[in-house]
């Protein structure tokens, strides 16, 4: 067996956060649009979703061309099969990720993120598939009394907290 293990930086446009999972089925991209548009209607999104059968071709939906452009640059860099890629403007993933692990056709998130990112994949003679993310950089540090302070100011301040 040839197996190579490679680490793929992932590019995506500025503002945008990014979800990356795993996926079985071709109703994905559509499964989920309509969750992303019923949970945060004034979300901007592109979704994109990695076929691995079939014409094996990569299939988008989505309210914004940037996002949805994005989101098959992620996947073509990747080049992996059943993963979708959801790029999100106006929302944050926290809005919509219990709906999107909800879906029956997500097998798995590997990440949730706005944070620089490469995706660890393993290639062999068959295709390639993705063995985990490497999300953001190593921690520098505890927290101090300041810093948890500022974190809980920072949480009211965006209304994730009262």
């Amino acid at each position: 067996m040839n197996l190579e293990m490679h680490a793929i930086p992932i590019e995506y446009p500025e503002g945008a956060n990014i979800i990356l999972g795993q996926t079985h089925f071709i109703k994905s991209a559509e499964d989920l649009y309509e969750i992303i548009v019923t949970t945060v209607p004034g979300a901007r999104f592109g979704v994109a979703f990695t076929e691995a059968s079939g014409p094996c071709l990569i299939r988008t939906e989505g309210n914004d061309d940037e996002l949805i452009t994005g989101c098959v640059t992620v996947l073509q860099a990747i080049g992996a099969g059943h993963l979708f890629c959801i790029l999100l403007k106006n929302a944050y993933p926290i809005n919509i990720l219990n709906q999107v692990k909800n879906c029956p056709e997500v097998c798995r998130i590997f990440c949730a993120t706005a944070n620089p990112l490469q995706v660890v994949v393993a290639s062999t003679l068959q295709g390639w598939g993705v063995v985990g993310v490497i999300d953001g950089r190593p921690p520098r540090g505890v927290e101090t009394d300041a810093d948890r302070q500022e974190r809980r100011e920072l949480l009211r301040r965006i209304g994730y907290k009262r």
